[in-house]
């Protein structure tokens, strides 16, 4: 079997192969299990592999790619084009198999597992920071039913927790007894989360590319090392603009017979950089007065004529095309002059 290009359907435990020769016939169709991939990739020919980029998509990857094959990773919205019919896991392999020979095809780019383990970080805080608002929700809200009301901030509520310990405050004990079980979840995710910040400003502190993300207004030390471990290689976008496309902030197109029509954003992509970088757009937004410089000024005369969300989502759009030049280049960013 000469096979040049082969297309994995990966999953749990079974995982469908297809392979075509040089001419582009059908050589290889297969299915193995989880414990014979390895095994049967070794004993294969050099090739060029595609697989979906999915859950478990990297891990393949690398190992594979540790036996000699080249491997690319394909979006899953780009292989679902060359599917035919009906959907199943022989379909599923043929059409990544005739995706990943495309010569106008994006692939993403494969990452190691340090990279890996940063974003299991951000994901783990994430999670918790989200268990954490819902509790503190529903403290506030118990607490209301008799009369006790605390002013914003996760401050006051854990003040209210402390005082709930020291008996004060008329309640049931068994109201008591729940509340302050809410406070004791509320102390130890607050302590789990300073843990997690601490390692990510340790990670951040030796890695050169999230470094040099930092010194772009609106990215600090959270969003600086979800991009670096998120983006391995920035060569991958042909410009900023292709970036910013890929997190989802630019305007969704609608457009035929040589009109333009655009919308609101595409929110493709990855949400969560997208949301950081929202975010920290609305803190430039907050200290915009006293800010100087071109970019400070493009701000201001954007917010006489714009929404401050609509504002925002620009900024994010002109931080992430920034970005990207930062990471290409390999030099930190550079304020432009007053001209």
């Amino acid at each position: 079997m000469e096979i040049t290009t082969l297309g994995i359907d990966i999953a749990k435990s079974v995982f469908q192969l297809h392979g075509v020769d040089a001419a582009g016939q059908v050589v290889l169709r297969k299915r193995l299990r989880r414990n014979q991939v390895l095994e049967f990739m070794a004993g294969l020919p050099r090739c060029l592999v595609g697989i979906e980029a999915c859950g478990t998509s990297h891990h393949w990857a690398r190992e594979i790619a540790a036996l000699g094959h080249k491997v690319r990773l394909i979006p899953p919205a780009y292989v679902k084009p060359y599917v035919k019919r009906q959907k199943n896991d022989m379909a599923d392999a043929e059409a990544i198999c005739e995706a990943v020979t495309r010569p106008n095809m994006h692939f993403v780019p494969i990452k190691t597992p340090e990279q890996q383990g940063v974003l299991i970080l951000h994901r783990t805080r994430k999670m918790l920071s989200r268990q954490r608002t819902m509790i503190l929700n529903a403290f506030r809200s118990h607490l209301a039913e008799f009369g006790i009301i605390a002013p914003k901030g996760p401050y006051h509520v854990m003040q209210l927790a402390k005082a709930l310990r020291e008996g004060e405050h008329d309640l049931p004990e068994v109201a008591r007894r729940a509340l302050i079980g809410f406070a004791d979840q509320l102390a130890a995710l607050t302590a789990e989360i300073k843990s997690l910040d601490r390692q990510l400003r340790a990670w951040h502190a030796d890695n050169p590319v999230s470094q040099r993300l930092q010194t772009i207004p609106g990215i600090g030390v959270i969003t600086a090392t979800a991009l670096a471990a998120s983006i391995p290689d920035a060569s991958v976008f042909k410009s900023g603009r292709h970036f910013a496309a890929f997190l989802g902030i630019v305007p969704r197109q609608n457009s035929t017979g040589g009109k333009d029509r655009l919308g609101r954003i595409s929110k493709m992509g990855d949400p969560y950089l997208r949301t950081l970088l929202v975010n920290g757009a609305t803190a430039v937004i907050r200290r915009i007065e006293k800010a100087e410089g071109r970019t400070a000024i493009w701000i201001r005369r954007l917010l006489d004529k714009k929404p401050a969300r609509v504002a925002s989502v620009a900024i994010a759009n002109k931080t992430a095309r920034i970005a990207w030049a930062v990471m290409l280049r390999e030099e930190d960013y550079k304020a432009p002059a007053i001209g």
